[in-house]
């Protein structure tokens, strides 16, 4: 398998379990402004949608979305509890999740990644993040260390990507304490500071 990423981005997500499910991988990383790979391959041709994370799969077939992806890999290797059985309401609630995280606070985050954003419309964003960011904080009111309970899924290391965001484009964390301390909890994984590593975002 290889996947395709940017470091940072939400290809993190899927960097972290992969790395987590100890498979066997190759990464390469993506200018997406200039929508090549870092070995001159087009990038559109890889994924017109234009965007990571990609997992290449082998024989053509790939995967473009990062709640598929991260499903797909965790159901590779059940043994290691990254998403609940099929049919279980906790996998549903972890389908939940991954929805609300992707549909909601992902999306709200864009127009802060782009330069052609009207100041008015950052502003909203930031708004917007907030308002989603409060429903994570209050999920974690009840003491649970992951979205699911006590163990650590795949929706964890999804959320855990995407709340790191905020600091960085302008909204503060500190509102926040409970997805604060969660943040805390994950990055302390070694499987995620591996990943975390490989894409250059850690220097030890």
């Amino acid at each position: 398998m290889k996947l395709f990423y940017k470091p940072g981005a939400c290809s993190l997500a899927s960097h972290i379990i992969l790395k987590e499910i100890g498979s066997d991988f190759e990464i390469e990383r993506v200018n997406t402004d200039k929508m090549l790979t870092e070995h001159g391959a087009d990038f559109n041709a890889i994924n017109p949608k234009g965007y990571v994370p990609v997992l290449s799969l082998g024989r053509g077939e790939t995967l473009t979305d990062d709640t598929a992806i991260l499903q797909y890999l965790a159901d590779l290797k059940p043994e290691n509890s990254l998403v609940p059985a099929f049919g279980a309401l906790a996998r549903a609630r972890l389908q939940e999740h991954l929805n609300f995280i992707s549909a909601e606070l992902h999306k709200a985050f864009s127009p802060l990644f782009s330069s052609h954003a009207a100041a008015a419309e950052k502003l909203q964003a930031r708004k917007q993040v907030k308002k989603k960011m409060a429903h994570f904080e209050f999920i974690f009111d009840d003491g649970r260390p992951y979205l699911l309970g006590d163990r650590f899924s795949v929706a964890d290391a999804y959320l855990f990507v995407v709340s790191n965001w905020a600091t960085p484009l302008g909204v503060a964390l500190s509102q926040w304490p409970n997805i604060i301390a969660f943040s805390k909890r994950v990055a302390a994984r070694e499987k995620v500071q591996d990943a975390m590593r490989a894409e250059g975002l850690l220097i030890k």
